[in-house]
């Protein structure tokens, strides 16, 4: 078990290294690139992707499964003791994929926390805060009220008045 472990840390470290190092310069990749696929397939000069840099899940635990097959093969073949290394090797893997992981989490937290993006956030949450402020603003504003519309009285009649009103309908004698 404490090998399994060793085994475990020393893969992650190694996973860690190998994104970033990937992540700086690919050229292994572009070179196997430009020998399998003919010049309008190939890669851009801009494109960073590599064999774990940029690339989905699936296509990493290949590259790493690939790798550890190989160096798997060669030691069974180099060390005379016939013993069971699966576990070792499902091990290395795992923490590999793990390590491509967190290695990116730090490499994308570092890209997000430059002074221009920082900057641009700030910004953003500014310009956020004043619309709140606006729109708060005009909630609490108290509306004006609705000035009641009147008919225009006929120009021709004559204005009664309060006490012949009350007459006409019989409020008043």
């Amino acid at each position: 078990m404490t090998l399994e472990i060793i085994i475990f840390i020393i893969a992650l470290l190694f996973g860690i290294i190998w994104y970033w190092r990937e992540s700086k310069n690919n050229k292994l990749y572009r070179w196997l690139n430009r020998i399998s696929n003919t010049k309008a397939l190939q890669m851009k000069p801009e494109n960073k992707k590599g064999f774990l840099h940029e690339q989905s899940l699936l296509i990493r635990l290949v590259y790493i499964t690939l790798l550890f097959a190989v160096s798997a093969g060669i030691v069974s073949f180099v060390t005379p003791i016939n013993a069971f290394y699966v576990q070792y090797f499902a091990s290395a893997i795992v923490a590999t994929l793990l390590g491509t992981y967190i290695a990116s989490a730090f490499l994308f937290a570092q890209k997000k926390t430059k002074k221009e993006n920082l900057e641009k956030t700030l910004q953003k949450g500014k310009d956020m805060v004043e619309d709140l402020r606006e729109n708060i603003k005009k909630e609490l504003q108290p509306e004006p009220p609705e000035t009641p519309t009147k008919l225009p009285e006929p120009e021709g009649e004559p204005k009664k008045s309060a006490r012949d009103r009350f007459k006409d309908k019989g409020m008043i004698q």
